[in-house]
């Protein structure tokens, strides 16, 4: 994708995150709450809580606020969320998948519609865009971990399908039901890694124009603003000049 990491053109960008570190670990906790309510509290028992406890630990959430999270699964407390995908198109007729974690549906959807319609933007009928993603189990490995040889070995010999390395990271891709097997092998060769989750992978990309990447972020901006949205994929491809050229990490 021009040079530009696939994982930061496919998902929200990492940019800003600092600054909103208290509503990153808010929607962390809120994931790891309800992977705990959905199975057992025990982690390696429980493997949609695994993959929630590795994320949280790759964005250096600290661990009582992670046991927090689990704790108030095991006592029943807080409220009940029910996961919600939404899909549209943003600018240029860009292809976006909004997953949400949310306790009331219309306000959910309301916040979505309306962001998607002030940044030019449409909300879809459910089906509209998944159709031309896949759902695949993602791992993300820092460049440093080692050659994409290296890693290449690695992820075949723990049974994935697939390694796209690049100047920053290595992109490990695997069916989605083999994700925690995949995961669990590769963490004991090449150490933990900085994302393990589900992902929608495009099928096709969309390369975009300065001006549309502008409308565009501003619209990621605000969903990844909104408390109940978890994670935003898209089929955008940014070229590193215009990223920059827009400030964007």
């Amino acid at each position: 994708m021009a040079g530009h990491s696939k994982f930061k053109n496919i998902m929200h960008r990492k940019g800003a995150q600092d600054k909103k570190r208290s509503g990153l670990f808010s929607k962390l906790s809120r994931e790891i709450t309800v992977a705990a309510k959905m199975g057992t509290p025990d982690p390696d028992m429980n493997p949609r809580l695994r993959l929630a406890v590795n994320s949280a630990k790759a964005q250096s959430m600290p661990k009582d606020n992670i046991q927090r999270a689990i704790d108030k699964a095991s006592a029943n407390e807080g409220d009940d969320y029910e996961e919600v995908r939404y899909e549209g198109y943003g600018p240029q007729g860009v292809a976006l998948i909004v997953e949400a974690l949310t306790d009331n549906r219309n306000r959910t959807a309301t916040n979505v519609r309306t962001a998607f319609s002030k940044h030019g933007g449409n909300l879809g009928a459910s089906g509209s865009v998944a159709h031309g993603f896949e759902r695949l189990g993602l791992i993300v490995y820092p460049a440093s971990v080692g050659s994409e040889d290296k890693v290449l070995e690695a992820a075949l010999e723990a049974g994935a399908e697939d390694i796209q390395s690049g100047d920053e990271e290595h992109e490990i891709w695997t069916a989605a039901d083999d994700l925690h097997e995949v995961s669990s092998v590769l963490e004991k060769a090449l150490g933990e890694a900085e994302t393990v989750k589900l992902a929608w992978k495009p099928s096709i990309t969309v390369e975009m124009g300065e001006q549309e990447a502008g409308t565009l972020f501003k619209l990621l901006d605000v969903l990844d603003d909104d408390d109940d949205v978890q994670t935003v994929w898209g089929n955008y491809d940014v070229s590193d000049e215009i990223m920059e050229k827009l400030g964007q990490d």
